[in-house]
């Protein structure tokens, strides 16, 4: 991906551990890789289709000075975060925060934290079958529009399926959305439990009715293999409940594991349940 480029930008600010830092200030110098499209704007030439560096910079200089912290890597991490969120055509940032004034009693040339962050692509199955089965979709749905960390891109259609599981229940209503997220997976599963929380789902059944089921079938191109979390979602290309609504929002995006596309994979669980039905997003598909 093309980038802008920002060298040795000069900040003074009152980022440190020792009580004479957080008295006194020091300089830093800031390296910046901001990751954009350069070719839209380079064709045009214009001013309002890239990233505008002088007002990038002024930003970068003003988040180090009015806020502080004691870590460099939080300088880092908190100063890429806002730069991603001030400016909607940035993808991603790599940001270098030089100390060459650190407190250390040994010669030396520079101490500097570097960080890569963009903004991930995830996608989310959601689920009800208890109550205002709508109502509580929409609402998680809103309180990832509400999350400044995230972009809702893409909503499905919510379809009603049979209940997944040996427990006896009510129908489900599903649906998929495509979202853009700065946080990491581990970050966005906590999110998505606060949502459920909220929304007053319980676990103390497995496969039992809920309020709000909310999962992440993809992220990015990664393969996530926790305790708590497995992405992609285990049993996803099992699952008509997911591979229907996700295949209206994105066909061709492709299981990591299995490198088939979302069409393809419904189209051959479909052929395997002995469904008639076509495959919306199977024109042009790059498994054809």
């Amino acid at each position: 991906m093309d980038y802008i480029q920002i060298e040795q930008l000069e900040v003074f600010a009152y980022h440190g551990c020792n009580e004479e830092e957080k008295i006194n200030g020091q300089k830093f110098y800031v390296d910046a890789k901001l990751y954009a499209d350069v070719k839209t704007p380079g064709m045009s030439d214009d001013l309002e289709q890239t990233i505008n560096y002088a007002k990038a910079c002024k930003f970068i200089n003003r988040f180090m000075t009015e806020n502080r912290f004691d870590l460099i890597e939080a300088v880092a991490e908190q100063t890429s975060r806002a730069l991603l969120l001030e400016f909607p055509k940035l993808r991603a940032v790599e940001l270098t925060i030089n100390k060459p004034n650190a407190p250390i009693k040994l010669p030396f040339g520079n101490v500097a934290v570097s960080v890569y962050r963009k903004w991930n692509k995830a996608y989310l199955s959601i689920g009800s079958n208890m109550g205002e089965k709508e109502a509580y979709l929409n609402a998680g749905i809103e309180a990832l529009y509400d999350d400044m960390q995230c972009r809702v891109t893409e909503v499905s259609n919510f379809i009603e399926t049979e209940p997944y599981g040996p427990v006896e229940q009510e129908n489900f209503l599903n649906g998929c959305i495509g979202i853009e997220t700065l946080y990491s997976p581990q970050e966005l599963l906590e999110k998505l439990h606060e949502i459920e929380a909220e929304a007053g789902r319980t676990r103390e059944i497995h496969w039992g009715p809920r309020t709000l089921d909310m999962d992440i079938i993809f992220f990015n191109d990664e393969v996530v293999e926790q305790a708590d979390l497995i992405i992609p979602h285990v049993e996803m290309h099992k699952r008509l409940f997911v591979l229907e609504p996700l295949n209206q929002i994105a066909p061709y995006a492709v299981h990591p594991l299995y490198k088939k596309p979302v069409c393809q994979l419904l189209e051959e669980l479909q052929d395997k349940e002995g469904i008639k039905g076509v495959c919306e997003g199977c024109q042009g598909c790059p498994a054809k």
